[in-house]
C-alpha cells in the first residue's frame, strides 16, 4: 500500500505563490502604518531597493504591497524610483475630519441608546485613564496611543459592522495628520475632559448629550486643526 506522508507534508507546506501573499500583505501593514504614524512624512520618496532590503524580501510582493497604498490613496508609485508618499491637502484633511465627525456622532448616539456592558464602559474609561496619565506626564506621543484607542473603541462598539469598517478606514487617515499636527498643538486638556463627558452620558444612556458633547468637541478640533495646518507643511489654499 503507496505511503502518502510526503504528500500530506508537501501540502502542510505553503506553495511559493502562498508565501508571496503573505509577503505582500506584511509589506503592506507595516508599510502602511509607517505612512500612517508618519515615520515617512509626505512627500518623501523611499527608493524600491531600499524598501526591499529594510523589509527582507524581494521586490515582487513589494510591488503588490505598494499597489494597495496607492490605491489607499496613501502613496504614488514612482517609475523606477519606489513610492513617493501624499502630500496631505487641506481639502482633504477637511472633507475626511467632517465625514469622521458624522460616523463617531453616530456611533457616540448608538452606544448611549443601548445599554453597555460594564467591560465596554471599563474599556473606555481605561482609554480616558490612560490620557489623563499621559497628559500628566507631558507625554505627547503616548496621549495620541490612548486618543486613537478611545476614538477606536467609540467605533468599534457599534453594532452596524460596515460602518465599523468604513469609519476606522477614515480614523486611520485623521491619525495621520493628528500625529503631524500634534507637536503644535496645545495641551489637550478639552479632549480628556468631553471624552469623559462623552462616556458618562453613554453610561447614564442620554444619546442627545453624547451626540452634543461630541459634535461641539469635533467642531472645537476642527477649528484648531484649520489654524495648525501651516505649522505641519499643509497650505489652506
Amino acid at each position: 500500500m503507496p505511503h502518502h506522508s510526503t504528500t500530506v507534508e508537501q501540502y502542510a507546506e505553503p506553495s511559493s505563490f502562498m508565501k508571496k501573499l503573505l509577503q505582500a500583505d506584511k509589506a503592506y501593514e507595516i508599510l502602511r502604518e509607517r505612512v500612517i504614524s508618519a515615520h515617512y512624512p509626505p512627500g518623501v520618496t523611499v527608493p524600491e531597493p531600499e524598501l526591499a532590503d529594510d523589509l527582507g524580501m524581494s521586490r515582487t510582493p513589494l510591488r503588490e504591497a505598494l499597489v494597495r497604498l496607492e490605491h489607499d490613496g496613501l502613496v504614488e508609485l514612482v517609475p523606477r524610483r519606489g513610492m513617493r508618499v501624499k502630500k496631505l491637502s487641506a481639502r482633504d484633511i477637511s472633507e475626511i475630519s467632517e465625514l469622521l465627525a458624522c460616523l463617531e456622532c453616530e456611533a457616540a448616539e448608538r452606544l448611549a441608546s443601548r445599554k453597555l456592558k460594564p467591560e465596554e464602559l471599563g474599556r473606555l474609561d481605561a482609554a480616558i485613564a490612560a490620557m489623563d496619565e499621559a497628559l500628566e506626564a507631558d507625554d505627547m506621543t503616548k496621549w495620541s496611543q490612548a486618543d486613537f484607542q478611545f476614538h477606536r473603541l467609540l467605533i468599534e462598539l457599534h453594532t452596524n459592522r460596515h460602518l465599523v469598517e468604513v469609519a476606522l478606514g477614515y480614523l486611520e487617515k485623521a491619525h495621520r495628520f493628528r500625529l503631524l499636527a500634534a507637536p503644535f498643538r496645545a495641551r489637550p486638556v478639552y479632549s480628556n475632559v468631553n471624552h469623559a463627558a462623552v462616556v458618562e452620558a453613554i453610561r447614564r444612556g442620554d444619546p442627545q448629550s453624547a451626540v452634543d458633547i461630541h459634535r461641539a468637541h469635533k467642531r472645537r478640533w476642527t477649528r484648531e486643526l484649520n489654524d495648525l495646518m501651516p505649522k505641519f507643511g499643509v497650505d489652506r489654499g
